[in-house]
């Protein structure tokens, strides 16, 4: 039976936007600024649910837990993009934060929208990555109701993980689901029901929180220095560059010469600067404070 989902502010039309076939393209581009500009104050609403799922989940991952996001369509593109992100980012391992979509990897480039529906393919996609109790499982879905991801929060449920559900309406089957519910209400689309809109920048905005702020309680940034990150290309490697000089002062040359010997990894050239010592001291000094580095300069 087709679910006409008439109930849903995601699905709902504004009259707003009625005849935006029939307007100049400029009073289209703002009536779209216009709304996108409300989704902010959205998430504004959500904060506290957010933060404490975020407290839940780095908890977990500091036990050596993983953070799983599912989603299926803009939701589960979206899911997969920022899980994709914290490798370069924060230089975690890639399985350490991963993404999940309905319909498989063909699903990030062409739409397998039919994928949506199957509760028992995202409770396989759970079982396959042997979801456990230290782990957090994230169901992203604007509805709040793909089954996809319905099916996969049910079965991390029953392996003991954390779940969270990020959804954009009200009272979501996805929030009853798991036990840290956040919903950002972000109502009518400009095009009706195109969830990729409104919905999938507070998605995003979300998911922005969820796994920066994790990684930053994880200690993998120095106060907002990306301490981090994989110099995996010119741009990367200058920013390694001017990050080592900016907390120890020392000159490019000098930043340059320690990152060399630290093999670019950033932490440990600013620990050879800081405390005049070789790589293998450094890494000895940080692993002594938990590879946090505000920890290992004060120590």
């Amino acid at each position: 039976m087709i679910d006409p989902l008439p109930e849903l502010s995601t699905e709902q039309s504004d009259p707003r936007y009625s005849q935006i076939d029939r307007l100049p393209t400029e009073r289209v581009a703002r009536l779209m600024n216009q709304a996108d500009a409300a989704v902010p104050a959205a998430v504004a609403v959500a904060i506290p649910s957010i933060s404490a799922a975020i407290d839940a989940i780095s908890d977990r991952m500091t036990e050596g837990g993983r953070l799983m996001y599912v989603g299926a369509g803009t939701s589960g593109r979206l899911a997969v993009l920022d899980a994709s992100e914290c490798p370069p980012t924060f230089g975690t391992d890639p399985s350490l934060v991963q993404g999940v979509i309905a319909g498989g990897l063909d699903a990030l480039t062409r739409s397998v929208e039919g994928a949506e529906d199957d509760a028992e393919a995202g409770a396989a996609a759970l079982r396959d990555l042997e979801v456990g109790p230290l782990d957090s499982v994230v169901g992203v879905s604007a509805s709040g109701r793909a089954p996809f991801v319905l099916g996969a929060l049910a079965e991390a449920a029953s392996r003991g993980a954390l779940t969270v559900g990020l959804s954009c309406n009200d009272d979501a089957p996805l929030s009853a689901a798991a036990e840290h519910a956040i919903e950002v209400v972000v109502g009518p689309e400009v095009v009706t029901g195109s969830t990729r809109l409104k919905a999938g920048t507070a998605q995003k905005l979300v998911l922005n929180m969820i796994s920066t702020i994790s990684m930053v309680k994880l200690g993998r940034t120095y106060g907002n220095k990306m301490i981090e990150m994989s110099a995996m290309n010119n741009k990367l490697a200058g920013r390694a560059l001017r990050i080592v000089s900016d907390i120890t002062g020392a000159d490019s040359e000098t930043a340059g010469k320690a990152l060399d010997a630290a093999d670019g990894q950033a932490k440990i050239a600013v620990l050879m600067i800081r405390h005049g010592l070789d790589p293998a001291g450094a890494r000895a000094l940080l692993e002594s404070h938990g590879e946090r580095l505000s920890e290992a300069l004060s120590g």
